[in-house]
């Protein structure tokens, strides 16, 4: 089945309650609030400037990995999905999420490249705004309680999400990924990891943030300490 906007919000259990991928209507009080339409992709995909300066996240993430990260990294999956997708001019009304929730329908000769340049340029178009300068503390509002009745309290969330690659809170992921807080279709808040670029809509899961572990997001400092 393809999956559209309609069915999208109905397969995501919109009726039940959702949390959006925005991180703006992500911290709100309402966790009825309907999932916000996804955008109509009008042709070729465009890589966006970044929410802050280079250096905004210092001294966790430098000046250095972050423009790397986006201008190379970022800046590749975007021309490289493009490119994939000039071979099939018919997905190009497609949004980057509709490709990723419909990857085993993508043709062949373009599906491993959809699935990894979609996934690290839609993936990434999040991470950029989860994070913020001088944006630390707890969540608030609806989306702490749903944190609290998930995992038992925040702290409890942070064990898993930031140690997702051990085999006590994960399937033990190796090499490159990511790690997920996602909203189920059965209403539920979860951890999870993918690998790669792969991204939880092409398992029916809603992101609601997500942490890039590839070393180049976190290299330049951390060498490798990913834990740190």
């Amino acid at each position: 089945m393809v999956v559209n906007r309609r069915n999208l919000l109905y397969l995501l259990g919109v009726g039940v309650g959702a949390i959006a991928l925005d991180a703006c209507q992500a911290s709100g009080d309402n966790l009825a609030t309907p999932i916000a339409p996804i955008a109509q992709n009008t042709g070729s995909f465009l890589l966006t400037s970044l929410p802050y300066a280079y250096d905004a996240l210092e001294p966790y993430i430098d000046a250095e990995t972050m423009k790397f990260h986006h201008d190379k990294h970022h800046a590749a999956y975007t021309q490289n999905l493009n490119k994939a997708l000039d071979k099939h001019p018919q997905l190009k009304g497609m949004s980057g999420e509709e490709l990723l929730l419909n990857i085993n329908s993508i043709p062949e000769d373009i599906n491993a490249t959809v699935r990894n340049n979609g996934g690290g340029y839609v993936n990434h178009k999040m991470f950029w705004k989860i994070m913020a300068p001088n944006a630390e503390g707890k969540p608030t509002g609806a989306i702490a309680r749903a944190i609290d009745t998930a995992f038992g309290s925040f702290a409890a969330f942070r064990c898993p999400f930031c140690y997702f690659r051990l085999d006590r809170y994960t399937s033990g992921l190796f090499g490159s990924g990511w790690a997920w807080l996602v909203y189920t279709p059965d209403g539920k808040l979860e951890v999870m990891s993918t690998p790669n670029q792969d991204s939880p809509l092409m398992e029916g899961k809603y992101p609601i943030m997500g942490n890039d572990v590839w070393e180049h997001a976190y290299y330049s400092i951390y060498q490798n300490g990913e834990v740190q």
